[in-house]
């Protein structure tokens, strides 16, 4: 329950979009999505489009869209973060009036001269502060950098990784505005997080270095310090950085290409850095009332392809079959090259029961119904020949006899019928099951016959019984 003593929290998630959105920012996003309701708070989306060069507008539109896909809707319009410049300049001019920033003329040269000599001697690379307290300013371009501390230290209580110390002597003067007058990230962020109302940070922990900066941006302003949480990241089954052959991919790509229900990718991503005993499968609302960043632990995550499967198999046994069916319908579509017919529909729809707990995602689900698009006369693998050979065609003849008489088309009423007949010629279900199972679809593998022939309805069955006694 939110602590009604606190100030409600708000949460931001800032991809840039130089890319879509990759698992990694999905996680991140979700993270952040879920401690602001579960607190009570307010989760907000900020654009850092300040790479001009890299940024795209169609990068933009794939991630707001993957946020919506997996429902992790920001409560206010997105912020740009290119859009504020002027804003950010103006902090940065404020720091330097009130002499906690300064005029920087070093060149391009001699920054690189002073590197060179640094690495020569084994030192940090790092600016050293040679125009910190001077004032002799020549009539040429220059940048803005912070005074930064130089004695005691910067702590850290993260939520995640606990107390992190850093001596300020090993922080530098970073740059704030560059000479063209543009901000820098450093400080973009840090006036973008308190202009937004923003009081916890949740992200990843390769921007634990960076915090060290931004807090001593932070106490330069005089500006409430947010609370952190720098979550580890997420590796690979082979313990290295998670990249594109483990499957990094954008999330649309586990929407479109892989077939991942949304509700599955959540859970995985939630499930995968954070715990709440032995619970595997948890539903939006369970998350919700469940979630807190002491649940999140601090060694890497792997990510486990077959893990997130299985998950999502799981849902899909659970998801409403009109839905499936809807989901299901334009890869089918896809492949045959024109829409599914309204019958089509109905039928696709009238299956998902029978083939939804079969399948592991929505390409499967699509394969798997397929016998209900293919058109008559049925082409015969070679698979369903052998089953159409002399003995099983017989059997298909008499059951196709049998079919004739029958009261009801259904399941049970056709099954019973099979299961009579196998019976009376001494055989198993499976000896007639499969000449019919070749008749309707053309294979040797599928669902339940007789579920497929309550699907398909009497006259499309028996029309490709027909078909396949006439050879």
């Amino acid at each position: 329950m939110p602590d009604a003593s606190l100030p409600a929290p708000v949460t931001r998630f800032a991809p840039s979009p130089t890319g879509y959105l990759h698992i990694g920012g999905a996680r991140t996003a979700l993270f952040n999505y879920l401690y602001a309701r579960a607190n009570g708070g307010t989760f907000l989306l900020r654009i850092e489009d300040t790479d001009r060069a890299r940024s795209t507008d169609d990068a933009i539109a794939k991630i707001i869209e993957g946020l919506a896909w997996l429902g992790l809707n920001p409560d206010r319009p997105p912020v740009f973060q290119f859009a504020r410049a002027p804003r950010h300049a103006e902090v940065a001019h404020g720091l330097l009036a009130a002499g906690k920033a300064y005029r920087c003329y070093a060149s391009t040269e001699e920054l690189g001269a002073m590197r060179a000599g640094q690495k020569e001697k084994g030192l940090p690379q790092r600016y050293d502060g040679r125009w910190r307290d001077r004032t002799d300013w020549p009539e040429t371009p220059y940048v803005v950098r912070l005074k930064a501390p130089v004695d005691g230290e910067t702590v850290i209580d993260d939520q995640v990784q606990g107390r992190v110390v850093q001596a300020n002597r090993e922080l530098d003067d970073f740059v704030l505005l560059r000479s063209d007058g543009t901000p820098t990230y450093m400080l973009a962020v840090v006036v973008d997080d308190h202009d937004m109302g923003v009081t916890h940070v949740i992200r990843g922990d390769d921007h634990l270095t960076n915090t060290f900066r931004q807090m001593a941006l932070i106490a330069a302003l005089g500006w409430p310090v947010p609370a952190y949480a720098h979550v580890p990241m997420i590796h690979g089954p082979d313990g290295a950085k998670l990249s594109k052959r483990h499957g990094a991919l954008g999330v649309e790509a586990y929407r479109d290409e892989m077939g991942i229900l949304p509700e599955a990718l959540e859970n995985y991503l939630l499930r995968l850095g954070w715990s709440h005993g032995d619970t595997e499968l948890v539903t939006r609302d369970e998350a919700i009332a469940l979630f807190s960043l002491s649940g999140i632990g601090r060694s890497p995550s792997r990510f486990d392809l077959k893990k997130l499967e299985s998950v999502n198999a799981h849902y899909m046994k659970a998801a409403d079959d009109r839905r499936l069916a809807a989901l299901v319908a334009p890869r089918m579509a896809e492949s045959l090259g024109r829409p599914l017919s309204d019958s089509e529909t109905v039928m696709l729809q009238d299956s998902m029961a029978e083939l939804k707990p079969r399948a592991k995602n929505l390409n499967e689900l699509a394969m798997s119904a397929d016998w209900i698009v293919r058109k008559r006369p049925l082409s015969m693998d070679e698979a369903a020949k052998k089953l159409l050979d002399p003995a099983g065609l017989q059997l298909l003849v008499q059951y196709r006899q049998q079919l004739a008489g029958l009261s009801a088309w259904t399941r049970d009423e056709l099954e019973q019928h099979a299961k009579a007949l196998a019976e009376g010629a001494g055989v198993g279900l499976g000896k007639i099951a499969g000449p019919i199972r070749a008749a309707l679809t053309g294979r040797s593998n599928s669902p339940s016959v007789f579920a497929m022939m309550a699907v398909l309805g009497h006259d499309e069955s028996l029309g490709r019984i027909d078909d396949a006694l006439k050879g």
